[in-house]
């Protein structure tokens, strides 16, 4: 179990005992002088280790929604929970030590170093210099950046998308069972927006923290999230379910209407080629293949580049099968959605 210290916060429970589940029951958000909630009954469940993305437009309520958990924003109505202990009578200030938080901004401290930014909550833990160096040299290691090189420099001397790593470094610094991201990758280029979508994947399989992530990108909240939340104005909830799920059945318009174009090719980046049901291999030496774990966008643009009638299927070298145009129609068809699988 996640433990409650003597000063009333939430500390990080070890790996091995896995993550936490948090619970928003009716929450609600009035401003004073405002006539309309900013966020109106808000209630939703998070199962441990899941990562929930929140999507909507700007001013629907999906950061005031996220920033109530750890207290930034004071709910004025309903309760939170983080596994099962009401976030309201635990010390504010404890509390947000122990749930890491990313912004799109990055938020580092310009004057302190590379290394001095991530041991910033472990300093103010208490954390021993010892203790705190190595989890610092663990965590650059981690988000891919050499300790040796990165460790004393400055965030001015990094890039936008080093220092985005940093941040999430910062955020994962005392182990916390709580993530909350707030367009940490907005901010970035397309290219590096999809390198660190891909990096914080990796991340993610091997720490499985329960994250809530707020994006208005569809497309990044269909790659990274195991379940979306799509949000209208006051954060009402249109639709809350798999990418897969929203893909093939949205619940409304609006739930449409941010789908877009291609909901069928969007749908086959979110399936493996080993759920297709595949043909004999092709047979001829040095033809294309795809890995199995590969998705069927994948083996689609392999179809579509080669222009063969079908390519094979591989897993770890070795040839399985061939896939072909008809078996990625059926499979797109009649393949039952799943959650991505944890590292």
């Amino acid at each position: 179990m996640t433990e409650i210290t003597e000063t009333g916060s939430l500390s990080a429970r070890p790996a091995s005992e896995g993550a936490v589940g948090i619970e928003l029951d009716e929450v609600s958000k009035v401003y004073p002088g405002q006539p309309v909630p900013a966020v109106e009954r808000f209630s939703m469940t998070i199962e441990p280790g899941e990562l929930v993305m929140l999507v909507g437009p700007s001013g629907c309520g999906k950061t005031t929604t996220m920033k109530m958990i750890n207290r930034i924003i004071e709910p004025s109505s309903g309760a939170i929970r983080i596994d099962g202990r009401d976030v309201l009578s635990l010390n504010p200030n404890e509390l947000r030590r122990h749930i890491g938080y990313v912004i799109q901004q990055i938020g580092l401290f310009p004057h302190l170093t590379i290394a001095e930014n991530i041991a910033t909550v472990p300093r103010l833990l208490g954390w021993s210099k010892q203790r705190t160096a190595e989890r610092v040299e663990e965590l650059l290691t981690t988000v891919q950046l050499d300790p040796g090189v990165f460790a004393k420099r400055y965030p001015r001397q990094l890039s936008g998308g080093q220092q985005q790593r940093v941040g999430v470094a910062r955020a994962l610094a005392a182990d916390p069972p709580v993530m909350l991201m707030d367009e940490p990758f907005g901010a970035t280029d397309p290219i590096t927006r999809e390198k660190l979508q891909a990096e914080f994947l990796r991340l993610q399989a091997e720490i499985g923290k329960t994250i809530i992530f707020v994006t208005h990108d569809f497309e990044e909240a269909i790659r990274l999230g195991d379940r979306i939340a799509v949000l209208s104005e006051r954060s009402r909830i249109e639709q809350f379910d798999t990418p897969a799920n929203i893909l093939a059945a949205p619940a409304n318009d609006y739930v449409s209407s941010f789908i877009g174009q291609g909901a069928a090719l969007k749908r086959l980046a979110l399936i493996p080629v080993v759920d297709a049901k595949l043909g004999q291999p092709t047979g001829i030496d040095g033809s294309a293949s795809v890995d199995a774990a590969a998705s069927l966008r994948d083996a689609i643009d392999l179809l579509v580049l080669t222009g063969a009638e079908r390519v094979d299927v591989s897993d770890a070298g070795r040839v399985v099968g061939s896939i072909n145009h008809a078996a990625i129609s059926a499979a797109l068809g009649g393949v039952a959605p799943r959650i991505r699988e944890r590292g």
